[in-house]
């Protein structure tokens, strides 16, 4: 939808994007603004009350905001993953084993059947272990459970102190069975968003094993169209998706930070030239609010007062500028009553940029 925004609800709008990254809280806002028409940030409140979309630890282990109707299978595709990086020797190390944490699951889910902060569980565990809990343990615990994060506080629905709790349609299934027939839902799933796409693109989606994804494409070869990339490889898709032409216009984008096509594929040179990912991506992992121009990531952008401060990598046309300022307008109106200085955090990044054309995109 970023080359057309279209008249969707905002559950409609998430169920369409697959994922959302949603590990900072203005994100899957800012992802559906740049998506949808007339988008209305209510409505995705709304869907986080009323869990038609919820908020987990899921693909890559990061935060995503999904359908609750997908979190059941994604989850169930993922587990395999999160019990090999979250069981591990961090955890293990405060004393707990795996097979500890399998018994302190149902428990803990009993006890998040309405929301939970931190603080309340790990005084929870502690009392469940007899004794304060060691480092590592509600650490890995709290991403082992399929906990959801409860909404918490305006201005995007949830705050940056977490609070957890139960899937309303009780615990994934974690049977090696479950989760390969859960990875063949997730792959429909991803190809429906990001098709067409490789061995490596969907493994890169979701961090898992590429033989597991190998096992999933041939088991649904009934279901796909195989196509050829343009550098020989094989590629695959949903027979009846759209693939616009390669001369479609790809109008500006303002992108959240994050944004999840950025992060979709194993070659992200398909949105994000080669050039700008370290700058874009950080080495720990924050991925900057970028400017999009005819598909591409062309610099970043973060409000400063009177506007939208945008940071071109490369020379832009004056059309391409223009573009950009209709957007900022509108993204400065979209903020307004939310957040003016959205990502103000992050800020110190800007210092680190290299040369480029800096321009203030009025806001008025």
């Amino acid at each position: 939808m970023l080359l057309k925004r279209e008249a969707l609800d905002a559950a409609e709008g998430v169920r369409r994007v697959v994922a959302i990254q949603a590990q900072q809280p203005a994100s899957p806002y800012l992802a559906l603004w740049n998506r949808l028409a007339a988008f209305d940030p209510a409505g995705l409140d709304a869907a986080f009350t009323d869990h038609v979309v919820v908020k987990a630890t899921l693909m890559r282990l990061t935060l995503h905001a999904v359908r609750a109707e997908d979190h059941p299978a994604f989850r169930e595709a993922m587990h395999p993953v999160v019990r090999a990086s979250r069981l591990g020797p961090r955890f293990t190390a405060s004393g707990l084993t795996a097979a500890d944490a399998d018994a302190l699951v149902p428990h803990l889910l009993e006890f998040a059947d309405r929301p939970r902060t931190t603080a309340e569980c790990e005084a929870w565990l502690g009392e469940r272990l007899g004794a304060p809990a060691e480092p590592g343990a509600w650490w890995g615990l709290r991403q082992y459970a399929p906990l959801l994060h409860a909404p918490t506080a305006p201005p995007w629905s949830f705050g940056h102190r977490p609070a957890y709790i139960a899937p309303r349609d009780g615990p994934p299934r974690d049977d090696p069975a479950a989760s390969a027939a859960s990875l063949r839902k997730l792959v429909v799933r991803y190809l429906e968003g990001f098709g067409p796409a490789s061995v490596a693109d969907v493994a890169q989606f979701a961090m898992v094993r590429r033989t597991d994804v190998r096992a999933a494409l041939a088991d649904l070869a009934g279901r796909l169209e195989r196509l050829t990339g343009p550098a020989g490889e094989d590629l695959f898709d949903l027979p009846g998706c759209p693939r616009p032409d390669a001369e479609t216009p790809a109008p500006p984008r303002l992108m959240a930070m994050w944004d999840s096509v950025l992060l979709a594929y194993a070659d992200r040179g398909r949105v994000l030239p080669p050039a700008y990912r370290r700058t874009v991506i950080r080495a720990n992992g924050d991925v900057l609010p970028t400017l999009l121009v005819d598909g591409y990531v062309a610099g970043v952008w973060r409000p400063v007062p009177g506007g939208i401060e945008a940071t071109a990598f490369h020379p832009l046309s004056e059309d391409a500028w223009e573009g950009l300022a209709d957007e900022a307008r509108s993204l400065v109106a979209f903020l307004a009553d939310r957040e003016p200085e959205v990502y103000r955090r992050y800020g110190h990044w800007w210092g680190r940029l290299p040369d480029a054309t800096v321009r203030l995109l009025p806001g008025g």
